[in-house]
């Protein structure tokens, strides 16, 4: 045998191949809730942007230094965060949610609430935040595109206004627009109150028209909601499929040649990594499961991070399973049909992850991960080094 191929054939073999290299960005996470993306100072870089416990605040790209946006706007802790370049001059706008107290669904003063960053002349010093109105249990916010320069803030509430135990009034989603002054009153639009025990929602690049369709998670299965003509309208939507066992996370995305894959950790904070995929051939979505071994299942995202032209789902949780792991791993297609899957390790016993989002961090055409912990305390990048 020729010895000089055999780098070549474990290039060959090694193509693919999930290799994620780990820095620790912060090491005194107190929860971090949620982990968004976007650039803060304008040169063009992405940032990381955090909701922790107290405080909201950022890391810029390259030397990944840690500014304050904001902190103690509430009582209770922080929970979520929106940041998207709304306005065309290269730099995000900032929404934040506080008051993280689910428990509470009746009262507003209590329980939740919305605020908009008034960004400074220096992004490094404090924002000025402006409090808006809110419905009890703020959970998760997005900046979403409604036309071809408008975005809305879609607001989605744990629960509805008294609900109890997922049982009760639904949960109001609420679209903010943002005035001209954001200290001027904002238009507030009910989108849709007909879901319960909500979780996460998503806003893929599909919609009708300029805009961007929102899917939302939660008892109620999957739901969406597009705007047009000034207005939003609810999508198609039929039962769950068999064995549906509700949402927690999801993550929707085309799969190359035709069709789509949606991603899901059911139930809520739970332990099944799940896809329902619906191919040309197929005439009714397919559930398959992948994984039963997640415990508070807290993170999902899907992409094709292995650059073979597949769509790859990464899952994450923050207890430890029966086998005593937490982390974060990539599971993998092995048939054309998304219809069996393997699994790869991104963090074995590392990541206790609250939050997980997943982009390009230094142009090199390759998804990085990035995800904050609950009870490791840690943000970490996995850079992509395939």
């Amino acid at each position: 045998m020729n010895f000089l191929i055999l780098p070549w054939l474990a290039l060959l073999f090694s193509q693919g191949s999930p290799n994620f290299e780990p820095q620790l960005i912060d090491d005194n996470v107190s929860i971090g809730y949620g982990i968004v993306v976007g650039d803060v100072d304008g040169d063009g870089k992405p940032d990381l942007i955090l909701a922790d416990k107290k405080q909201f605040v950022w890391y810029r790209n390259g030397d990944w230094k840690r500014f304050v946006l904001a902190e103690n706007l509430t009582e209770r802790d922080n929970v979520c965060i929106a940041a998207r370049d709304i306005d065309g001059d290269g730099m995000v706008e900032i929404a934040v949610g506080a008051q993280w107290n689910p428990g509470e669904t009746s009262d507003e003063a209590q329980s939740g609430s919305v605020h908009y960053l008034i960004r400074p002349d220096d992004p490094t010093q404090l924002w000025t935040p402006v409090q808006l109105p809110h419905e009890p249990t703020v959970h998760r916010m997005y900046w979403v595109k409604t036309g071809s320069a408008a975005y809305q803030l879609i607001v989605l509430p744990l629960h509805g206004r008294g609900n109890k135990a997922g049982e009760g009034a639904g949960v109001k989603v609420l679209a903010y627009e943002k005035p001209a002054n954001p200290k001027d009153p904002w238009k507030i639009t009910l989108i849709d109150e007909s879901m319960h025990l909500t979780h996460n929602m998503i806003t893929p690049e599909i919609g009708v028209g300029e805009g961007e369709t929102i899917f939302i998670g939660g008892k109620e299965g999957v739901k969406s909601f597009s705007f047009k003509d000034d207005k939003w309208f609810a999508g198609p939507t039929t039962e769950s499929p068999p064995g549906h066992e509700s949402y927690g996370e999801l993550s929707l995305a085309a799969v190359p040649g035709g069709g789509m894959l949606l991603a899901g950790i059911e139930p809520m904070h739970g332990n099944q990594v799940t896809a329902y995929t619906a191919t040309q051939e197929s005439t009714e979505p397919q559930r398959i499961v992948l994984d039963k071994s997640l415990k508070e299942g807290h993170g999902l995202v899907t992409g094709d991070f292995l650059g073979n032209g597949t769509i790859q789902i990464v899952a994450a949780w923050r207890m430890p399973n029966e086998a005593g792991d937490i982390g974060i791993k990539l599971y993998e297609p092995v048939n054309e049909n998304y219809t069996e899957f393997k699994s790869h390790w991104i963090d074995q016993n590392g990541m206790a992850t609250e939050s997980l989002t997943a982009a390009d961090l230094n142009g090199d055409g390759k998804l990085d991960i990035i995800a904050s912990g609950r009870a490791t305390n840690n943000l970490k990048i996995y850079w992509n080094r395939r």
